[in-house]
Formats: C-alpha cells, structure tokens, sequence
C-alpha cells in the first residue's frame, strides 16, 4: 500500500498545484478592473504559489528514493514527472497577463 501512495503521490501534487493556481487565476480574472498595484499583487501571489508548489516537490523526491529494489523507481519517475509538469503546464498562466 504505501508503493501505490508513492506511485500517485507526484501526480497527485501536480493536480492539486494545478487546481490552486487555475483556481486563482480564474478568481483574479473574474475581478473588476482595479488599480495597477492589485494586478501586481495577484501576479506575485500566482507566481509565489507557483514557486511554493515547486518546492513541495523537494520532501517528496527524498521520500522517492530508490532502493535496491527495482520497483522503487516507479514512483520516483512518478515525482519527477509531476514536478516536470508541474513546472511546464503552470509556467504560461503564471507568466502571462492575459485572463
């Protein structure tokens, strides 16, 4: 049980990361128009939990790593490759400034 907690937990990351920063990108973009130091403000927010996400992947590798059984690599590509996405598919909302 805990191999398969492994196995999904980089996923797992990577959706929640995923969900929270299209969650508040969607929320800032609902807003009125407002000052242009609340543009600034919603933008370090999105690019600091963006950053924050990506550094929560840091306990996880260490938790993955591999032993000297060949089934542990398994779920230390699956961290990699949430932590891989979750750097690539967040990287344009957290960039951009189109809602």
């Amino acid at each position: 049980m805990m191999w398969l907690a492994k196995l999904v937990a980089g996923p797992m990351l990577w959706a929640l990361i995923f969900s929270l920063v299209y969650g508040l990108h969607g929320w800032v973009c609902a807003g009125q128009p407002g000052p242009e130091d609340l543009d600034h403000l919603s933008r370090s927010v999105l690019i600091g939990v963006w950053i924050m996400g990506l550094l929560a992947f840091i306990p996880l590798l260490r938790l993955t790593r591999p032993g000297p059984d060949r089934q542990d690599r398994l779920p230390r590509l699956a961290t990699w490759t949430g932590l891989v996405a979750t750097a690539f598919t967040l990287f344009p909302v957290v960039m951009t400034t189109s809602c």
